[in-house]
């Protein structure tokens, strides 16, 4: 039998990753039959619940994917250019799935459960980079860090709402701007 490479592995689950993402942005997480899934993936129930345990696994598993991408964006660059990044490149299935993830802590407690740690990376990463720039003297002292944070969260919970309902963003780049100036030092 020949040997899988851990190469031909990362690929097969980036595959299963971006075609679960597209199939639960499109039809939802309760819509996202396995038979949607088998045929937005191209593969069989087999291929693909052998990378992921159940339906829920694989959705928690392509939201996780999508907080680790964002984490890492906002420790390298911050918050405002995740949303700058969203504007450029906006993808619809990144944004449908970011609402079914909202919808799912609405409704859903043991999806909330397994969220908050992935929540908590993208809130840790956005502090460290406010703290930063606290530290080097751009950061503005006169509001607590945590509302900063809270304030550039809720800019972006906006942003995405606004662009997955399809609602024309226009030219938002000067919003940006003020987001981004509302945060530094005067």
């Amino acid at each position: 039998m020949p040997r899988v490479t851990q190469d031909h592995v990362d690929a097969r689950r980036r595959q299963i990753l971006d075609g679960a993402r597209t199939c639960f942005a499109r039809h939802g997480f309760e819509g996202a039959t396995v038979r949607r899934l088998e045929d937005e993936i191209g593969l069989s129930r087999g291929a693909i619940f052998h990378h992921f345990r159940d339906k829920d696994s694989l959705f928690l598993a392509a939201a996780e994917d999508d907080a680790a991408e964002m984490a890492a964006v906002v420790a390298r660059h911050g918050l405002v250019q995740v949303m700058r990044n969203l504007l450029r490149d906006a993808d619809p299935d990144w944004l449908g799935t970011q609402l079914e993830v909202s919808r799912r802590l609405r409704t859903d407690d043991d999806f909330r459960d397994r969220w908050e740690k992935r929540a908590a990376e993208i809130e840790r990463a956005t502090r460290g980079r406010l703290e930063r720039a606290s530290d080097a003297g751009t950061l503005r002292d006169d509001v607590d860090v945590n509302v900063l944070q809270r304030f550039l969260a809720l800019a972006l919970d906006g942003l995405v709402l606004r662009l997955a309902t399809g609602i024309p963003a226009g030219d938002l780049d000067p919003v940006l701007d003020l987001v981004e100036e509302t945060v530094r030092r005067r």
